[in-house]
């Protein structure tokens, strides 16, 4: 996928933090709209957040297992 070590770490850090955006911007819905609107936002967000996961860092990873953080499955 991306050879260069230097922009793979930059890559896997930027996914990171837009996974966790993400993630917060789920908890904001949760807390401020109703129930069918959390479910279908929270379905939404977690396949972006599979596309992330699938289609850049599980790739990613694989090619540099060095930049995986802990505890990352």
């Amino acid at each position: 996928m991306i050879i260069d070590t230097v922009v793979a770490e930059k890559v896997s850090e930027l996914m990171l933090n837009i996974s966790g955006q993400i993630d917060s911007s789920v908890a904001l819905i949760r807390d401020s709209c109703s129930s069918a609107e959390f479910e279908s936002y929270r379905r939404a967000a977690g396949r972006v957040m599979g596309e992330i996961l699938f289609e850049i860092l599980n790739p990613l990873y694989a090619e540099h297992p060095s930049l995986k953080p802990p505890g990352f499955e």
